[in-house]
């Protein structure tokens, strides 16, 4: 179960920082600089660490025997700017209980 949780943790914070970059890099780019190709890359590679995000959740949850309400809050979270970030020291926790 600690791998499955761990696991999770570190997806979502480098889905997180994926995210960062998409917003903050690739779009500037596309709309001030004309360079479409950068929100192409990172928007992509963006998506694929949240599908791997979402399939580590579902693993870690039904690993731990979370109750459903602790994955929603994980999941809510990873939509939510820095959200991934805010939930992290909880995430530590559960890693810990486990």
């Amino acid at each position: 179960m600690n791998k499955a949780v761990h696991f999770l943790r570190i997806t979502g914070l480098i889905e997180a920082v994926s995210f960062m970059v998409l917003v903050s890099i690739a779009i500037p780019l596309k709309y001030i600089w004309h360079m479409p190709m950068a929100v192409r890359v990172v928007g992509m590679i963006h998506g694929i660490l949240f599908i791997m995000f979402c399939v580590a959740l579902v693993r870690a949850t039904r690993a731990a025997r979370c109750p459903l309400s602790r994955g929603a809050l994980v999941f809510v979270a990873a939509l939510v700017p820095f959200g991934p970030f805010l939930i992290d020291r909880r995430m530590r926790e559960w890693e810990a209980m486990g």
